[in-house]
């Protein structure tokens, strides 16, 4: 009874006296881990900072941050109070930039996260359709892998997440889309002696060195599990990337072999300076997609990509295998 009493006066004050330069304080103190840095950003003096926080703690009756040599880190308390502040940030933000398109037109800003299964072909896509369309609507992306990008999503620090779609797609506070099924396939350098046969096995694979994505990806965890599922061991990284620009360089340099989305290797295989082994590669939960948050909702530029996104996804099919 006490400590629900507590949560009640906390709550009350928390909903009576937190006000948004305060909530901006602190997310800007627990991503600077520094009040001083904090206050700079917010164009604020040091001491007001610090009375400020203290204020709060003392209203709270709880202590938000522990003043450490690594600088001020948030406790229990402060990171849960600064993870539902990031939300409520972005929820104004979103709430202005309605009122501004409201009152200018098609205008905002919507932040993309991508994955690499989105960024070779439906991304660039959907942005070029989005600037004709709506040509004052400002697209930021920001690449990443999904225990990056998904509780960047969370935080409010990005609108939408396209890619290849996460396992965990029960969560209740992100929804799904499904846009696309995504073929994938091996490939070498031209003239790599396995790109020369007519078949090659998992088995002929697992001695090779490998270009492969992050162990936390979907991707190379099923990859790995096509190994275990012949009762293989699957191959060590040799390089772990998800970058295209060096894993593409890597690849033509070198004799390491790399395991891709068909449609992002595409133009390299028709160049020649790729080549796809004879293997066959049937990694399951293939599906490309669009994840963001449930609740809050959408900003209308985020609106209106979403609805490109789906669009660009279902009018215009990616490069295939033959």
């Amino acid at each position: 009874m006490v400590a629900a009493n507590r949560h009640v006066k906390i709550a009350e004050r928390v909903s009576t006296r937190l006000k948004l330069k305060q909530l901006r304080l602190l997310v800007a103190v627990a991503e600077r881990s520094s009040i001083l840095h904090a206050a700079q950003d917010l164009n604020i003096s040091q001491p007001a900072a610090t009375k400020l926080i203290k204020d709060l703690e003392i209203d709270f009756g709880v202590r938000l941050f522990d003043r450490t040599n690594r600088g001020a880190i948030p406790t229990t308390f402060g990171e849960a109070l600064v993870r539902h502040g990031k939300l409520i940030l972005a929820q104004v933000y979103h709430a202005a930039q309605e009122l501004d398109d409201l009152n200018e037109g098609s205008g905002g800003r919507v932040v993309v996260g991508t994955l690499l299964a989105a960024s070779a072909w439906l991304l660039p896509a959907a942005i070029k359709a989005m600037c004709e369309d709506r040509p004052n609507v400002t697209v930021a992306v920001r690449d990443g892998t999904n225990d990056v990008l998904m509780p960047a999503l969370s935080a409010g620090d990005v609108d939408l997440v396209v890619g290849r779609l996460p396992e965990f797609r029960h969560r209740k506070d992100l929804a799904q889309i499904r846009l696309l099924e995504e073929e994938v396939c091996i490939v070498a350098r031209a003239g790599h002696a396995l790109a020369r046969q007519d078949k090659v096995e998992f088995a002929d694979l697992v001695d090779h060195a490998w270009i492969l994505q992050p162990p936390e990806t979907s991707l190379r965890r099923q990859f790995e599990k096509a190994f275990f599922d012949r009762d293989l061991t699957p191959p060590a990284a040799a390089v772990e990337s998800v970058s295209f620009l060096t894993n593409r360089e890597l690849l033509m340099r070198t004799d390491m072999l790399g395991v891709f989305p068909y449609h992002v290797v595409a133009p390299e295989v028709a160049r020649g300076d790729l080549a796809i082994l004879p293997c066959k590669v049937d990694l399951s939960g293939r599906a490309v997609g669009v994840t963001y948050r449930r609740a809050g909702g959408l900003s209308p530029a985020a609106q209106a990509f979403l609805a490109v996104l789906r669009e660009t996804a279902a009018g215009a099919a990616p490069p295939t295998l033959q």
